[in-house]
């Protein structure tokens, strides 16, 4: 059970009626849907979690952090004794690939790169911590939640799981359950 559930960003509330009433450009309205895609994504990852584990790890969602005058947002953090897990939940749809460093759409035009935006958010949380006084285990992964997503090219060792791989990503955390159990 999450600790701290996801709550429905007010600005989606705001967004979702403006578009009903037509109010929205198209550059507004594509927005409006990504952002609406991305949030569905991370309910989706919420309830595979939810279902899943069932031990004393804190589940922790939509978690926004400021740190050194910078902000950061993880989208899931699992807490567990020895352990925090980061999960950055995409629900890209299509194909795209990788390369040299680089995230592309299956037409070659460049987007974002997911994988940046999980590495600045683990160093940071990692600083947060330090400066805390907390020295943990913290391991992050980026997690592709759309089963009509896929990524060509990627290095096999990259913290990525795709949505094919969610339930061996669950498996570990619940055999970590179990321990938590049988040691109680």
């Amino acid at each position: 059970m999450a600790y701290k559930p996801r709550v429905e960003p007010d600005f989606l509330k705001i967004m979702r009626l403006l578009n009903a009433r037509g109010n929205l450009t198209e550059q507004e309205r594509r927005y409006y849907e990504n952002k609406q895609k991305g949030y569905d994504g991370e309910v989706m990852f919420d309830q595979l979690v939810t279902e899943q584990l069932r031990c004393e790890g804190l589940v922790l969602n939509d978690l926004l952090f400021k740190f050194n005058n910078t902000y950061f947002q993880i989208d899931t953090t699992i807490i567990f004794k020895e352990t925090i897990n980061l999960y950055d939940v995409k629900n890209f749809e299509g194909d795209y690939y990788y390369e040299g460093g680089k995230f592309f759409s299956i037409n070659g035009e460049e987007r974002k790169n997911p994988l940046l935006q999980l590495e600045r958010c683990e160093s940071y949380f990692r600083q947060l911590l330090h400066s805390l006084g907390y020295k943990c285990n913290v391991v992050s992964h980026l997690v592709h939640i759309n089963p009509e997503f896929t990524l060509y090219q990627v290095p096999r060792n990259y913290p990525i799981i795709f949505p094919s791989q969610l339930n061996s990503l669950l498996s570990p955390l619940m055999k970590w359950c179990l321990l938590i159990r049988m040691n109680n």
